[in-house]
């Protein structure tokens, strides 16, 4: 596992597999996120030149349907750490744009996965199923509090397998 300051990433990592679809079963608060935003789900897929697109969606605090697209980057020789930008592409060179992406730990099914960053600022748990059972919750939260992570103001938002469809966001 690579190691900084007591968060380690996972130390393998199948891009191949972890892309898809993925809901966000719970988080820290982020500056940029809708405290209120419900059926929040993260799509990767890899692009031809071996980074991942990203697109995020959910339904805001008032129900509207609302998409941040970017592009992640796998760090050389650390297979569970990825840089993510949500810029626009002609803006992406600029400098501290970028933030870390680390898997902390994943199931071997890729269905269940802590996502944090090395200041341990950010938090997601992500899953394939919108519906995580309690157990298997407390199980990856506990990974997350065992790597230093507070989790004093977890959020966890509304989910009910409902997703932001590209009709939704075509029809805004």
């Amino acid at each position: 596992m690579s190691e900084t300051a007591g968060v380690q990433s996972v130390s393998e990592l199948d891009l191949t597999k972890y892309v898809g679809q993925w809901f966000e079963i719970g988080r820290l608060p982020l500056k940029w996120e809708d405290h209120n935003a419900s059926c929040i789900t993260a799509n990767y897929a890899l692009a031809e030149d071996g980074s991942v697109t990203v697109d995020n969606r959910c339904f805001d605090e008032n129900g509207e349907p609302t998409q941040s697209l970017g592009r992640a980057l796998p760090v050389d020789g650390e297979p569970g750490q990825l840089t993510v930008s949500f810029l626009p592409k002609l803006l992406r060179w600029l400098p501290f744009t970028e933030g870390d992406y680390w898997v902390l730990k994943i199931d071997p099914e890729y269905t269940v996965s802590p996502v944090g960053t090395p200041d341990r600022k950010n938090l997601w748990l992500l899953a394939r199923d919108w519906d995580l059972p309690e157990a298997i919750k407390a199980e990856y939260l506990t990974e997350a509090r065992a790597q230093g992570f507070d989790l004093s103001a977890w959020i966890t938002p509304a989910q009910d397998g409902q997703v932001v469809s590209d009709e939704l966001l075509n029809d805004l």
